[in-house]
């Protein structure tokens, strides 16, 4: 996540060093750019989204006419089971 390190000084408590590195950490802005990416859409990710979203169109529109000539027999229960 961060290449931000620091060694623990002789005698030095481990609360300490916890203080320096995260002072560290808010200096170098890297907090900042993780977070700022934390909800960033891919153009890949909404590719895929509609890609998957297609195929279940087809999905249905193909189980709708399968119903249609009667090859399937369409189930009352269809729907989330618990």
């Amino acid at each position: 996540m961060s290449d931000i390190y620091v060694k623990r000084k002789k005698g030095e408590s481990f609360e300490a060093a916890f203080r320096r590195w995260t002072r560290r950490y808010q200096r170098s802005g890297k907090r900042f750019t993780l977070q700022s990416g934390r909800f960033h859409k891919t153009k890949d990710a909404s590719n895929k989204r509609k890609a998957s979203k297609l195929r279940s169109l087809k999905k249905a529109e193909k189980r709708e006419w399968l119903v249609r000539i009667g090859k399937l027999v369409e189930d009352k229960r269809r729907g989330r089971r618990r």
